[in-house]
């Protein structure tokens, strides 16, 4: 029998109208049904918002005055064993969208603005007490909530309300637009009076947009209803947010409606670089053609005493590569953590550079395992050894340059770490490499452990790779000469290779991580040669994998830091008449070059100094869609579109609602296994992507076996790993929603690290036309 204080409880009641008007002000009344004193809150929230999660009110009472269970702790194995189900389970708990990080992108479109206001916390002390609140411009139902409490009694109440007028408008458009597009643009009139009748429709739109044919419509209601009318738009050949504003009047009665989409090109942006060595008091006069469409065109000058890395070009590379594993999420931002060392930077850029390094902290701390570790995926289950070398690593450094970084993931990675650098086996070079790895992030952490790192340098045939590591960690822990000896003698040379996945490594990044031991120990003349080698490979063309990358910026960072150029940086540029001196005591200096057409400029550049001045002009931008060709190295790729019924249809006309599928076939024609392949489809803004768990496709619907796959607004990426001479198919399913001409860019393709081994289909134009 459980008995209850009738004291504790506290009866709040609302009372408000049953309708409510959006843009308008509505009367909310709060008292308690026995007068009792308590404070409250009330919280006005779109059903809709609450529906998605189930969201049922709060009741404060239910949870401080629950019944306790008995004081008996339980565990289990589930995280232990889950992977041993292999493929099924993991595929259908992996998929989901993990966004991009926040703060690498601008602003976006605000799709949805839905309803959500908190007021509060306030007094009550009897009688009523009345709250004016204005309601948005918004149509569709509110769920009012009022939380309460006082001297250990609580209680909630809520009351749902729909939200309407006499005059109502909606608008429906894709997600995004790409330029060039044409889409019908649906508008539902709703006249919820008696007395609308004749009613007019205009449709605004920004720059961005085209309205192709009549801006204004009419339309007559005999009774109350719903209406439906269309606007041709047109997309703009730019890129920016688009606009549309769409307004109703009948009599003295108006309606708006307010849509933003983002109007965005798929093709991955492009980059042209023009490079000069500049002698003593010498000038370089140069021209350049903006690259790209209208709005994605940027321009830079960039300047170092140093030579060149290509900072701008490859930092932009890292921050706009589009998959969210933990290793490129770490990339994307350990860099990041080092630009000050080298080079100026704005405080726009500063505010920039922070927020991205907040952000990669924060999703970092989500691939955390149960045990310390990290996985590769937010999905895994199982630890990436690796991986939770180098994402630890980028957490050590943040901590160091006062970003604040969780102390319990600190305190679970560190334990992590002490128990597999106790319980280590060697299993051959890799196996020696990460363990060195691993035992260099404890000394970074000031938990150095001496043991495991003379029983590693003790191995017989300790690869040279793991040496550099273990030196590095053996410096920090004080031992200097025990580093020093370590590396004596060592060949700096690695010949050039890439691996696909264990280390991600390549000859680049080996050198980047000599380098780091050659600064860390002082030895500046081996450092340097060094040095050269990398910012070599940084300024030429070569593709290089996101870690590659990463690791060369921080080594090349770090050497500077330490061993400052003798010459700082003393110049004069015209650009568009005008002319600015520069000086500067950092390496590198990035001065954005504004764009005022898409005309050839003019550049001139006079370095005032005795010193020999390294200049390039980068020029970025995103080609025109229809523009990009096919492609087939080391990797095939096909692509077929399918009905429910198993049909093969065009995708060049389809149906408005039909349901279709994309079945794509990626073929492995090597004899080499590949690992941490990446397929990446994009589809066009009239289709949209479908849940394939609820839908009827039966076995149509069916993917390969796939390690991760994120599914966005209008992009499916699927990551996965290829067998030599083997094929995969992965299918996704689609519904031809909205009327109009759309682009279909390419199906790309690729080993994420190793730029030799990809493919891309072409892309053409599409139509979705009414029945």
């Amino acid at each position: 029998i459980l008995v209850e204080d009738p004291n504790t409880h506290l009866e709040p009641i609302i009372d408000m109208p049953d309708k409510l008007e959006s843009e308008s002000t509505v009367e909310i009344k709060i008292s308690e049904a026995n007068k009792k004193h308590m404070t409250y809150t009330i919280a006005i929230v779109d059903e809709g918002i609450l529906d998605l999660t189930n969201f049922k009110t709060p009741n404060p009472w239910d949870t401080f005055y629950a019944r306790e269970a008995l004081g008996v702790k339980t565990w289990d194995i589930y995280d232990w064993v889950i992977g041993a189900y292999g493929g099924e389970i993991e595929r259908l708990i992996s998929v989901g969208g993990d966004g991009k990080v926040e703060g690498r992108k601008q602003k976006e479109a605000n799709r949805f603005e839905p309803v959500a206001i908190f007021l509060g916390p306030f007094e009550y002390k009897g009688g009523t007490k009345i709250h004016h609140v204005e309601i948005p411009k918004y149509i569709g139902s509110v769920r009012t909530m009022v939380i309460v409490g006082k001297d250990e009694a609580y209680g909630s109440v809520e009351k749902s309300t729909p939200v309407v007028k006499p005059l109502m408008l909606l608008g429906t458009l894709p997600r995004v637009l790409s330029p060039g597009e044409k889409v019908k643009l649906p508008v539902t009139v709703f006249a919820m009076d008696k007395k609308i009748k004749d009613v007019t429709i205009t449709c605004n739109v920004n720059d961005f947009l085209i309205v192709n044919g009549s801006k204004t419509q009419k339309i007559n209601f005999s009774e109350i209803g719903d209406k439906m009318i269309e606007f041709d738009i047109d997309v703009a050949k730019k890129l920016g947010i688009g606009r549309v504003e769409i307004i109703a009047t009948s009599g003295s009665e108006k309606a708006s409606y307010e849509i933003e989409i983002d109007v965005s090109n798929p093709n991955p942006e492009i980059t042209d670089v023009t490079s000069q060595v500049i002698q003593g008091k010498d000038s370089w006069d140069a021209t350049f053609t903006p690259i790209g469409i209208e709005g994605t065109n940027k321009a830079y000058l960039e300047v170092s005493s140093i030579p060149p890395i290509n900072l701008q070009s490859r930092l932009r590379y890292l921050i706009k590569y589009p998959y969210g594993c933990i290793e490129q999420t770490t990339s994307s931002a350990f860099p990041q953590l080092f630009l000050t060392d080298i080079t100026e930077l704005t405080k726009e850029q500063k505010e920039n550079s922070e927020r991205n390094i907040k952000a990669a902290i924060s999703k970092v701390t989500t691939f955390q395992l149960y045990n310390g570790g990290l996985g590769y995926w937010p999905s895994a289950t199982n630890t990436n050894e690796w991986a939770t070398n180098y994402a630890g690593h980028f957490m050590l450094e943040a901590q160091k340059k006062g970003y604040a970084v969780p102390i319990n993931f600190l305190k679970n990675w560190t334990s992590y770490q002490k128990l597999k650098a106790k319980n280590w086996t060697d299993d051959g070079d890799i196996s020696q490499f990460t363990q060195a790895y691993r035992l260099y992030t404890l000394a970074l952490a000031n938990e150095s452990d001496i043991g495991p790192m003379n029983r590693l340098k003790e191995l017989e045939g300790l690869s040279e790779k793991a040496k550099w590591y273990l030196a590095s960690a053996y410096f920090l822990a004080g031992k200097k000469k025990t580093a020093n000896k370590l590396i004596d003698g060592l060949n700096t040379y690695v010949p050039e290779y890439v691996e696909l996945s264990y280390t991600y490594g390549s000859d680049v990044r080996d050198k980047a991580i000599i380098l780091n031991t050659l600064t860390l120990l002082g030895k500046q003349t081996e450092a340097f040669n060094i040095v050269k080698d990398i910012s070599a490979s940084l300024s030429s063309k070569k593709w290089m994998a996101t870690q590659t990358v990463a690791y060369s910026l921080i080594a090349i960072s770090n050497y500077y830091s330490v061993h400052k150029p003798n010459s700082k940086l003393n110049f004069s540029y015209t650009v568009h008449g005008k002319t600015e001196n520069r000086t500067s005591n950092t390496s590198i200096l990035k001065i954005p070059i504004d764009i005022n057409s898409l005309n050839e400029h003019s550049l001139m550049i006079k370095n005032k100094e005795s010193g020999i001045l390294y200049a390039r002009v980068i020029l970025e931008g995103v080609p025109e869609m229809g523009t990009e060709k096919p492609v087939s190295n080391n990797l095939s790729l096909s692509v077929v579109y399918k009905l429910s019924n198993g049909i093969t249809i065009t995708p060049n006309e389809i149906e408005q609602g039909t349901d279709f599928i994309a079945e794509v076939k990626v073929t492995n024609p090597s004899n080499t296994n590949y690992k941490e392949m990446a397929l990446a489809q994009i589809f066009p803004s009239g289709w949209e992507i479908l849940n394939a768990r609820m839908f009827n496709f039966g076995n149509l619907a069916q993917s390969s076996t796939f390690t991760y796959q994120d599914i966005r607004d209008d992009r499916v990426y699927t990551h996965f790993d290829l067998n030599a001479r083997d094929s995969k198919t992965f299918r996704v399913l689609l519904n031809a929603s909205y009327e109009g001409s759309f682009y279909l860019p390419g199906i790309f393709a690729e080993a994420m690290y190793d730029g030799e081994i990809h493919a891309r289909t072409a892309g053409n134009w599409v139509k979705v036309t009414r029945k």
